[in-house]
């Protein structure tokens, strides 16, 4: 078989959903009703923490921050998702594959962290509230995000270097909805046996320990809030967790199966990868601020004043 090294890639071809072309409308409208979503619940987010001093706490600094990688890596996907919906040739330039799946591998990484970070968070808050203001400092808030940030962009670096330096052989069509690197590796001509371990391995190097510090918060929060007497403070402790725990559950159970089982199911990979990148950021702004009451107020309080400022005008 002829081979083609990578640097006479010109583009690629995403493959997308197997389906029948007359449900490309319907996928379509549902891809752009989710994104829409999306934007106004990520954004919006932001707008209300930015906007109340009341929400100028450390849980809502790294609410603002999760919204805004939400928003951000959802578009990186989602735009380019619709578009080849309607487009014939589906194509995608090697340059800008290689920033999707930068940009994209970046922040789903940043949001992993950002999850341990909250986790964190809350067992402060919870099990030693007298020092929270304390120990949970402005700096030590900013240090924890760059943090998050910084892992997200190493890691970026390796797996997206690693992938682009392989050999691709004469098909150019990904097997995806987007830029990534399992469907990468399979059109690679190149041994990839030391890629797949290392993608593993960094894989389980974010996952792991973040799972761990998750895991470990919330044993220390369950037993804090056991001990709380009141029914109605253990309610309002475990209320706060919950949604945290519910937004944990989709991205790490999801993120799981899609890198570290083995790759023989491209369109289960593909239904599991829109959990993470389209499911999640348009869940999260809903689930915090359905189930969070200063949330809930804080927007009752914008509205009734945008409604005041139009009724006077």
């Amino acid at each position: 078989m002829g081979t083609t090294n990578h640097s006479e890639v010109t583009d690629f071809i995403l493959v997308g959903f197997r389906v029948l072309p007359e449900l490309h409308i319907l996928l379509f409208l549902i891809f752009l009703l989710v994104y829409a979503m999306i934007l106004l619940g990520n954004i919006g987010m932001m707008v209300i923490i930015m906007t109340d001093p009341r929400l100028n706490t450390p849980m809502y600094f790294f609410l603002g921050n999760l919204s805004f990688v939400d928003l951000f890596y959802s578009s990186v996907i989602a735009p380019k998702a619709m578009i080849n919906f309607w487009s014939e040739s589906k194509s995608i330039s090697f340059a800008g594959c290689v920033a999707q799946l930068f940009l994209f591998a970046l922040f789903i990484v940043a949001e992993g962290f950002l999850l341990a970070v909250m986790a964190y968070d809350r067992f402060i808050a919870i099990c030693n509230p007298l020092l929270y203001t304390v120990q949970m400092s402005t700096r030590l808030c900013v240090q924890l995000v760059a943090g998050s940030y910084f892992c997200g962009c190493i890691s970026s670096v390796i797996e997206t270097s690693m992938t682009f330096t392989l050999s691709f052989c004469a098909s150019r069509a990904i097997d995806h909805f987007y830029c990534d690197d399992r469907p990468l590796q399979r059109l690679s001509c190149s041994d990839i046996f030391i890629h797949k371990l290392v993608s593993f391995c960094l894989s389980g190097i974010i996952i792991f320990p973040t799972i761990i510090v998750i895991i470990v918060s919330y044993l220390y929060i369950v037993s804090t809030v056991l001990k709380i007497p009141s029914s109605e403070g253990r309610q309002k402790a475990f209320s706060t967790c919950s949604s945290h725990l519910g937004v944990v559950s989709v991205l790490y159970g999801a993120g799981s199966f899609m890198y570290l089982t083995p790759d023989r199911f491209p369109e289960l990979s593909k239904v599991a990868s829109l959990c993470y990148t389209l499911l999640t950021p348009m869940l999260n702004p809903l689930i915090y601020c359905l189930r969070n009451k200063d949330v809930k107020d804080a927007l009752r309080r914008i509205l009734r004043e945008n409604i005041f400022l139009f009724i006077s005008v």
